[in-house]
């Protein structure tokens, strides 16, 4: 079940990525069959990160998405800490190493 809020324009994810200090923003696809099962993996890794601010676009309606993050393939992760990306996963997540990935960001920023 996805519970990702959606983002319709390509203009609320820019403001969603400046207004939380920690934003994922998740791209997928209608017909993609990873992006859906992975989907759910990251949504329940972010419980652990109450911090991670997730959004999720879908690149069939807001195509100009791609070009704005240089995405090629779906399913594109990105994590953005103040604006800044700071990991970026595609097509093929190992979702350990994303987690992993996750508690470094969490855990530098805390110590900001």
């Amino acid at each position: 079940m996805n519970t990702f809020p959606q983002a319709t324009s390509i203009n609320e994810v820019r403001n969603f990525i400046d207004e939380n200090p920690l934003a994922f923003v998740y791209i997928s696809r209608e017909n993609c069959g990873v992006c859906h099962a992975v989907q759910p993996q990251v949504q329940e890794m972010l419980v652990e990160f109450p911090m991670i601010k997730p959004i999720q676009v879908n690149a069939d309606k807001v195509p100009e998405i791609a070009s704005e993050f240089t995405v090629f393939t779906v399913p594109a992760l990105l994590l953005f800490a103040d604006n800044k990306e700071v990991v970026r996963e595609a097509r093929f997540v190992v979702t350990d190493n994303l987690h992993d990935q996750f508690q470094r960001v969490v855990e530098n920023y805390e110590q900001l």
